[in-house]
């Protein structure tokens, strides 16, 4: 039975903790991790996700508040602040300490018995202990620079989640100094995971051992003359936002440059120790990177579980990954080409049940089509490699006209963006970073041709980011049209994006950051005018993210008129589902399966014409004002069932990936009820619209 929530509607006390709600979601990742039904590895890559994530949390959401408090006063002046810090601090160690209980009771152990192996040093044999010492001494010793401290060899700049030592020495130094600590920074160029000969592991096994251990191992060799008393790995986490006045610098790509190089150096937030580090060098460790013991973690295992994806990459057992998926294709009659099938009918492609091959093949036929005369595209992701960007430069060195809005501050894709946009450059391409201030997250592309002495626009556009990786990773949707009311307003976006002046009035996109919020709330309202009618009120919204305030307040509202509400939200929701008199008509599901769910849908029943919009945007004040995002309507009567059909229903209907949250803002695992088979809506999704392996071509 849910609790009884009776909470004043105008207190904060209607919304939950951003930030609580946020590690919630990685509770449930980690039950990905903890669920038996799953293959080995794939638990084992989901406590890599979740570390990940949880670095990812510290470098921005913990790194933002202290930053915060620091611009105005001592953090002790904040006392709402120290509290939040405080429940995050407990929720994390919480965090922390589960992890590595699954990690070494259940997931090792149990790939243990598969036959693969991760063998501490205590763990191995003589032969083993051979080949590693003969290994440290040819690939890791000469690149180690053991550091003692002393005046002339002060604490070393560490870099941001490195892997590293300190050591507590015996004695005196070469020199009759007593130097008692030393730092050993692991190389960076080097595997953290290193694969034994198969010939010194079990008949059909394969083993592993970890960079740290052989540097654990051998770590007294280093110190020749000297007793080591006491050592410990240790790895800090650091604030990794990156900040430039964009009002003062007048190049955006070479001042983002130079506040690369210094990510690695930004303020400390948290360090990592082994669980058996002695409080003096943990306590020493704290007071060089200006930390208190809130901030610090004793793990038991390696301090960046991250790199245990090495060790999935290396092991080649089927039976212990998912089974392989063929997405399927966009249907399309053979020898067609890509504008022909589009002036027939729109194109809606659902990722990464179906291919994203079908959007490259998109942009690479207008790089080559002579008809084309202009292609501009947004590149939020893209990553290092990526036949779209190398088609974008073939088209330019074409001579089309190619336009790109590069977003340079698309977190920790920086560097990848920047390349970008100096190979564009170089390729003759106009390249633009967006607006000062406001990030450019939108996913358009454009393509425009010359027909029969007229231009016609192409466009695409999609929830998703133009990333070879994630497109087989993330679940999006993306929709190829030539409707000219859509095609069209995407090139005044455009031209409102390169010109900085004000977009005409758009009849079907709703544009962030003017009007994007304002159309989300209309459409709520709109619901409940019809609810207060007597009419039926529903509304649906699929998003990675809901706390910003005021929409949540007009959902509230339209609960108390009687709509009814579902949302699936993957990650942080700040809102209270279920509350008596406040939201008794809304419910709250995440949705954590084998793919990320990205993609955001906003439906709204609208007496019968069953409204889709689909989106860049998660509603979060910074997607609503803070970045250039872009919504976008299924016109098509066909393609807009296809959403419902495949988008929203099977996700409501979902029973074994499926997490409800109650008013407390706890979760809870959805399961089948009794008679009630488990329905899982991704893999439905597989089996609908996927290619099946024979047909695959691989």
């Amino acid at each position: 039975m849910k609790p009884d929530l009776r909470v004043d509607v105008t207190k904060n006390s209607i919304f939950l903790d951003r930030e609580l709600s946020q590690l919630m979601f990685n509770r449930r990742v980690l039950a990905q991790a903890e669920d038996k039904a799953l293959p080995l590895l794939e638990r084992l890559r989901y406590l890599c996700i979740a570390s990940s994530n949880l670095d990812e949390f510290f470098e921005v959401r913990v790194a933002s508040l202290l930053a915060a408090a620091s611009v105005d006063g001592a953090l002790s002046e904040h006392p709402a602040l120290v509290a939040t810090l405080s429940r995050i601090s407990n929720e994390c160690h919480d965090l922390v300490a589960h992890q590595y209980e699954i990690l070494n009771q259940e997931v090792l152990p149990q790939l243990q018995a598969k036959g693969v192996h991760l063998v501490r040093h205590n763990e191995r044999n003589d032969a083993q202990r051979a080949w590693v010492k003969e290994y440290f001494e040819r690939e890791v010793r000469p690149l180690l620079t053991p550091i003692g401290l002393d005046p002339a060899h002060p604490f070393p700049q560490v870099v941001n989640k490195s892997l590293n030592f300190i050591v507590a020495l015996s004695g005196k130094d070469a020199f009759g100094r007593g130097t008692a600590i030393a730092i050993v920074k692991a190389p960076r160029v080097l595997p953290r995971v290193i694969r034994l000969p198969d010939h010194l592991s079990k008949s059909g096994g394969v083993s592993f051992c970890l960079l740290s251990s052989i540097i654990h191992a051998h770590i007294s060799d280093l110190f020749a003359g000297r007793e080591v008393l006491a050592y410990s790995q240790f790895r800090v986490t650091r604030d990794s936002d990156l900040w430039v006045d964009e009002d003062e610098v007048k190049n955006l790509r070479q001042a983002l440059k130079g506040e690369l190089q210094g990510r690695q150096f930004g303020t400390s937030v948290r360090l990592e120790v082994a669980k058996n580090c002695p409080p003096e060098l943990s306590q020493f460790l704290l007071d060089q990177f200006g930390l208190d013991q809130s901030r610090l973690y004793a793990v038991n295992g390696p301090v960046n579980l991250v790199r245990l994806t090495e060790l999935i990459d290396h092991v080649n057992q089927p039976s212990l990954r998912f089974e392989p998926f063929f997405p399927g294709f966009a249907p399309k009659n053979p020898g067609q080409d890509i504008f022909g099938a589009l002036k027939k009918q729109d194109i809606l492609l659902h990722h990464p049940y179906q291919s994203f091959q079908t959007v490259i093949d998109f942009i690479r036929s207008a790089a080559h089509d002579p008809a084309v005369v202009a292609i501009k595209q947004t590149i939020y992701r893209t990553g290092m490699n990526s036949d779209l960007m190398d088609s974008l430069i073939t088209a330019a060195r074409q001579g089309k006209e190619v336009t790109v809005i590069v977003e340079l501050k698309a977190r920790f894709d920086e560097e990848a963006n920047i390349n970008w946009a100096d190979r564009l450059e170089q390729a003759g391409a106009q390249v633009v970073y967006g607006v000062v201030g406001l990030k450019t997250h939108a996913k358009l592309a454009l393509v425009i041709r010359r027909e029969e002495g007229e231009l016609r626009f192409y466009a695409h556009l999609g929830t998703g980011n133009y990333h070879p990786t994630t497109t087989k990773l993330y679940t999006d949707f993306g929709l190829l049209t030539c409707h000219p009311g859509l095609a069209i307003e995407v090139n005044e976006v455009f031209i409102h994006l390169t010109s900085l002046t004000k977009p005409h009035k758009l009849e079907h996109l709703w544009l962030a950051p003017f009007a994007l919020q304002n159309e989300i709330i209309k459409a709520i309202r709109n619901e409940a005018r019809i609810a207060r009618a007597g009419r039926p009120g529903r509304i649906i919204v699929k998003i990675n993210a809901l706390v910003d305030e005021s929409v949540i307040r007009a959902l509230y509202a339209a609960s108390k008129d009687g709509v009814k509400i579902d949302l699936i939200v993957r990650g942080a929701c700040t809102l209270r589902p279920g509350v008596p008199g406040l939201s008794d008509n809304i419910r709250v599901r995440s949705i954590i399966g084998r793919f990320l769910e990205h993609s955001r849908i906003y439906y709204f029943r609208n007496d019968l014409a069953h409204d889709v919009m689909l989106a860049s945007a998660d509603w979060m004040s910074r997607n609503l004002f803070r970045r250039i995002e872009v919504a976008f309507p299924v016109l098509d009567r066909t393609l807009k069932r296809r959403v419902i059909a495949e988008g929203l229903n099977p996700y409501l209907k979902d029973n074994n990936n499926s997490w409800e949250l109650e008013a407390d803002g706890q979760y809870q695992r959805r399961k089948p009820r009794a008679k009630q088979a488990a329905f899982s809506a991704q893999h439905y999704l597989m089996q609908a619209l996927g290619t099946p392996s024979n047909e695959s071509g691989d």
